[in-house]
């Protein structure tokens, strides 16, 4: 009962008034982002949501670890930028990590463990299929030479005393500097793959550390009695096994990455997931970071920015399960909380930090191979002039050698072709001015960009971006003069020039975009659109001296353009009696 009343009562703290939310924007095919904002009594939460097709196909779902080494650390955006070359990338930040880099928990790579995990917390793992798996996984692994097998169930760590320790490729260059350690160059030696045996000649022995990692090797290093016991039973020239054990064995498990703890089971929020976690780093209002599949298959990835007043205060564990459970999520777990969650696309923020990016230790990355597209550089092509929208920068990109079909296709069927033949990997940019080689101006409306490419391995793709080539609106201009207040009567604070009818909706904002007042909507025959304003807001008070913004939108069968002119207003003091 006491656990029901504690639930309910977090509920009823959680959300406070409905959320909003932002339309969802489309990144890549299939590939969807939305900022919602949650407002409950301690603040707004913003949460930031990436929907991506389950993996497969041309679509990969994979850990990344910082500058390909353990002991390191990097921040998402330049992990994201290190990939970008093969693939079109989004990502959200890992596992919590220690001060030098190392994570925390497990970390699984194409198959090889490069990092044991913590059997008392979750591990997120995806398999073959695009399935996630989140279990408390246990890594037991064995090392055997002409004796019996040795247990150990460090991989990239520092042997304890009397004990083993794996070191591959994924630590760096050489083994950390040991003090009594014997260490046992194995090569060749295959990926850490576990659950199969491993096995690799001892080509060299060496002792204190500092000895070189084969690229495709490994070193076993040995303190104390087991350093003994291998000397003995592993000389140079000697066959060396190595078993590492998962339990759950995850079959067909080929990424993996720490976390915890378990969020959603079967559908349904965990209140106590009862794994190594304080009370504190599970309660407190903070950024978090999760993962979650949904029901069709499709993953989630769930930034909740935090640390900062006044735009996001956080979130603690329980409420991130809800949002997950809200979200359609059946199975979830959280990922590192803190600074350091995040969420990227295409090297950019998509959330916001306390303070500047950090850096990380890991991270998950989705990897796309299709072509993509960015948004156009304008959502309203509008050539009249005015310097505003004139020109439509566009670009396509291909991570392979690719068949690709560019065109522009607009109102009553007209098209544009742009290229059609092969490509190189690379990003290919143009611009579009709105009008043919001769000179003449095509039709307004709405236009698509549209990109489909076959690439080298015969997986085609498509993508396509809208925007409006729209000339009803322009020529953007403030009256000129300082707007005094208070005053007896509205005076015009600026002019827009309207080519074709429209509905026209006029409004004041302060320069951060928030809406002071909205004048009015009325239709209007082309011509000039003046804009009055008294300088009283919405609520009957007048503004302060500063800058200020009109707004006009223009709306018609061609869709709707909208422009915006500064002013200055000028508050007078009050008079005395």
């Amino acid at each position: 009962m006491l656990r029901k009343l504690l639930i309910a009562g977090l509920a009823a703290v959680t959300v406070a008034v409905p959320s909003a939310f932002a339309k969802p924007q489309v990144l890549l095919p299939g590939v969807t982002y939305e900022k919602q904002v949650q407002f409950t009594i301690n603040g707004p939460v913003v949460v930031n949501v990436l929907t991506v097709p389950r993996p497969g196909g041309l679509y990969s779902l994979q850990p990344v670890l910082s500058n390909e080494t353990i002991p390191a650390s990097e921040r998402l955006t330049e992990m994201e930028k290190r990939y970008s070359v093969g693939a079109t990338v989004a990502g959200i930040s890992g596992d919590r990590f220690n001060s030098d880099g190392r994570p925390l928990g497990l970390l699984m790579r194409n198959g090889a463990v490069d990092h044991k995990p913590i059997s008392a917390r979750s591990s997120i793992g995806l398999d073959t299929s695009g399935s996630l798996h989140v279990d408390r996984v246990a890594l037991l692994g064995t090392v055997q030479g002409s004796g019996q097998r040795r247990r150990f169930s460090l991989v990239n760590e520092a042997a304890p005393p009397n004990g083993f320790s794996l070191f591959t490729p994924a630590w760096g260059t050489a083994t950390p500097a040991a003090s009594g350690s014997l260490e046992f160059v194995l090569e060749p030696f295959p990926p850490a793959a576990p659950n199969v045996e491993l096995r690799g000649p001892v080509v060299r022995a060496a002792s204190g550390g500092g000895t070189p990692i084969p690229a495709d090797g490994a070193v076993v290093v040995a303190r104390g009695t087991a350093a003994q016991l291998l000397q003995a039973e592993a000389p140079v020239g000697r066959s060396v096994a190595v078993r590492l054990i998962l339990q759950p064995s995850w079959a067909g498990v080929v990424g993996g990455i720490g976390g915890g703890p378990l969020l959603v089971r079967n559908g349904k929020s965990v209140f106590r997931a009862a794994e190594e976690f304080t009370s504190d780093y599970l309660q407190l209002r903070q950024p978090r970071a999760a993962i979650g599949q949904l029901a069709d298959g499709r993953i989630v990835l769930v930034s909740v920015d935090g640390g900062t007043r006044g735009y996001s205060a956080g979130m603690s564990n329980f409420e991130l399960a809800r949002t997950l459970v809200r979200l359609g999520a059946v199975t979830a777990a959280a990922l590192g909380a803190g600074p350091q969650a995040g969420l990227a696309f295409d090297d950019k923020l998509l959330s916001r930090p306390p303070s500047s990016e950090p850096p990380l230790s890991d991270a998950l990355l989705l990897a796309y191979a299709g072509v993509y597209a960015p948004s156009p550089s304008e959502p309203v092509l509008s050539p009249n002039g005015d310097n505003v929208g004139e020109i439509e920068s566009l670009s396509y990109k291909v991570v392979r050698p690719s068949t690709v079909t560019a065109q522009l296709l607009g109102p009553g069927g007209a098209t544009v072709p742009i290229f059609s033949g092969q490509d190189q990997p690379g990003t290919y940019p143009f611009t579009w001015n709105g009008t043919t080689p001769e000179g003449a101006r095509y039709p307004e409306g709405k236009w698509r960009f549209v990109v489909s490419a076959t690439d080298d391995l015969g997986r085609a793709s498509t993508i396509e971006r809208a925007f409006a080539l729209n000339l009803t609106l322009g020529f953007a201009k403030a009256d000129g003069g300082t707007l005094t207040v208070p005053r007896a009567r509205p005076r015009v604070v600026a002019f827009f020039a309207l080519t074709h009818q429209a509905t026209v909706t006029s409004q004041i904002e302060t320069r951060s975009g928030v809406v002071l007042r909205t004048l009015g909507r009325k239709s209007y025959e082309p011509g000039s659109v003046q804009v009055a304003w008294d300088g009283v807001t919405k609520t009957g008070g007048i503004v302060y001296s500063g800058r200020y913004i009109a707004r006009v939108r223009a709306t018609n069968e061609l869709g709707t353009v909208e422009l915006t002119a500064p002013f200055t207003v000028r508050r007078l003091p009050a008079r005395r009696r």
